[in-house]
């Protein structure tokens, strides 16, 4: 599986790059220790294309995770890589379907703030950045467009994988087994559970290149479209999933 993997990232990594130069580039602007780069037009477009970023770096943690048998921590990382496409989603259907809301302008709003309003004394900040709630991304995500019943799946894998993030008891306990059983700190690999976390992995790769394929049809790419596509089949086929 690892190879298959490999050419997933590839591909991922190529259409990043045909799609992050259809949009204007981050500008250099000063900051109170002294420069960093943002987007100046602050776009739809260049939204996707940051959490699309965020997408394969966290593909590639969760992978590096898995293969040293830290199952809990790469549960935790995935619970945030669905975030990440349920946004892309999000973000690549108020193009796709043409229905930009007041749930987008605000999701962008809150995107580009900075984190400080006092830059130069992070203490003395008072602001604290807004968010959409998933509840109402996830409306907008299924609202007309697939089965209701798919708001419950993405409910119930976040409600999963929060408890692995957060640390709640019955995730945590997947770290005791053993003869005699207790917690394993240091033999996390030998998991019973090691099979599980590693079909996850097919999952996250899957949806990430359903992420890329709504991207480049956001960005009017068909040729990019048909690549991604014939990719994920190929993804499937190699993976045994078809």
């Amino acid at each position: 599986m690892d190879k298959i993997y490999t050419l997933a990232l590839d591909v991922m990594g190529q259409s990043f790059e045909i799609l992050s130069k259809k949009i204007s580039p981050p500008c250099k602007v000063s900051m109170s220790n002294g420069y960093d780069y943002r987007y100046k037009e602050k776009s739809i477009e260049q939204a996707i294309i940051q959490k699309l970023a965020r997408l394969v770096t966290g593909l590639q943690a969760i992978t590096s995770l898995n293969k040293t048998g830290f199952y809990q921590e790469q549960a935790a990382l995935q619970r945030m890589l669905d975030e990440f496409e349920e946004d892309i989603t999000f973000l690549c259907f108020a193009i796709i379907f043409n229905d930009f809301t007041d749930h987008h302008q605000k999701y962008l709003d809150y995107f580009y703030e900075e984190e400080f309003d006092v830059p130069e004394n992070s203490i003395a900040s008072k602001q604290k950045r807004g968010m959409v709630s998933r509840q109402k991304i996830r409306a907008f995500i299924y609202k007309d467009r697939r089965q209701s019943s798919s708001i419950e799946v993405s409910r119930t894998i976040s409600k999963n994988y929060s408890g692995f993030l957060h640390g709640a008891s019955p995730q945590i306990m997947e770290l005791y087994f053993g003869n005699p059983p207790k917690f394993q700190l240091w033999n996390t690999i030998n998991s019973p559970f090691r099979a599980d976390h590693m079909d996850d992995l097919f999952n996250y790769y899957y949806r990430a290149i359903f992420s890329f394929y709504f991207s480049a049809n956001a960005f009017g790419d068909d040729k990019l479209c048909d690549k991604i596509i014939k990719f994920s089949d190929e993804f499937t086929i190699t993976s045994d999933r078809k």
